[in-house]
């Protein structure tokens, strides 16, 4: 394959793109399902660039210091969870493709085990800052709603509810594995050919404005906090009541606003004051990939506009195939 090397720096500064929440595949969607459509997205890029690639954990773990360097300087209140996440795909994929093919089982094992390290992760966040009374209260809930319909379930709602919501996280990442392997089969057999978009500075900066990200948790910890109170002093019965509500309320706040404002920023100094070391290393990189951004975007534009003709599951396939191939092929008008 020619032009290796050009086609693995694009991936990166896609990959770039999808992390950063500058608008990408994404942005072409108003779509609930964000954070699995962002991780799907960015196990494809890391794929590719495995694809084409010699040495593949070099080449992996070169494009995620890039990748987490942008993060942090367009996205600098990111999470320390977010950079977690990413890392852990890109680890896990440069390990997995530099014993095993790129085909196949690795990819449904890689989009398996990367969506359920997110759902996990997610549980734990949650039994962390709720405790166990968060899931004593969707117990509740449960006998509640199995009360009126004269029914029950031989095992806890809780363990019902996070096995189904396990399943569908594990059932999801293989599919994505095998849409994975659909995508880069197309790329791999398009014809390849110089892509030119001349760039239209009126459309580059229509972006949606986000929503902060701790507005986000303010609003998440407001609504459970609504749940788990109403469940132990409405549907708890004499056994919980209001005190035990008030100590859940105590309780995840004190834990947030220590991750929040101690444990969360301390953790990030150390993650920023390690890619800032690495920043003047890769400074050519991160510069040629975030110039490469305006383009992406119209790029990814285009490209959905030009498989309107298509429908459902199809048009979304040939859709992110299309896209990645246009952008890896992309030459700016001046070259």
């Amino acid at each position: 394959m020619k032009n290796n090397k050009s086609i693995i720096e694009k991936l990166t500064a896609l990959w770039a793109l999808n992390e950063s929440g500058l608008g990408g595949f994404l942005h072409v969607f108003n779509s609930p399902f964000t954070g699995l459509i962002v991780g799907g997205v960015s196990i494809l890029l890391i794929s590719l660039i495995a694809y084409y690639a010699e040495n593949k954990w070099q080449a992996i773990l070169k494009a995620l210091v890039i990748v987490l360097i942008i993060k942090m300087a367009v996205s600098p209140y990111s999470p320390f969870g977010a950079y977690v996440a990413v890392s852990f795909q890109a680890i896990l994929g440069a390990v997995l493709f530099s014993n095993f093919s790129w085909k196949g089982i690795t990819l449904m094992v890689l989009g398996m085990v990367t969506f359920l390290e997110s759902a996990l992760q997610k549980l734990i966040i949650l039994t962390i800052v709720y405790g166990t009374e968060l899931w004593e209260a969707v117990n509740i809930y449960g006998a509640w709603v199995q009360s009126k319909l004269n029914f029950m379930f031989s095992t806890s709602t809780t363990s019902f509810l996070v096995t189904l919501y396990l399943l569908v996280y594990g059932v999801c990442g293989v599919l994505a594995g095998v849409f994975i392997k659909n995508v880069i089969g197309i790329i791999a057999n398009k014809t390849e050919a110089e892509f030119y978009l001349e760039l239209d500075s009126a459309t580059s900066k229509n972006h949606k404005k986000k929503v902060a990200f701790k507005t986000k948790v303010i609003w998440v910890w407001l609504v459970t906090i609504a749940i788990i109170v109403l469940a132990f002093s409405i549907f708890g019965g004499p056994l919980f009541g209001w005190g035990k509500a008030i100590y859940i309320v105590l309780r995840s706040f004190l834990i947030l606003m220590l991750w929040y404002v101690v444990i969360g920023p301390f953790l990030l100094k150390v993650v920023q004051k390690f890619l800032r070391k690495k920043e003047s290393k890769y400074q050519e990189d991160i510069s040629n990939a975030m110039d490469l951004f305006p383009y992406f975007r119209q790029i990814i534009s285009y490209t959905w506009k030009d498989t309107k003709h298509l429908k459902g599951y199809t048009r979304f396939k040939y859709f992110m195939a299309n896209g990645i191939s246009n952008c890896i092929h992309f030459k700016v008008p001046s070259e």
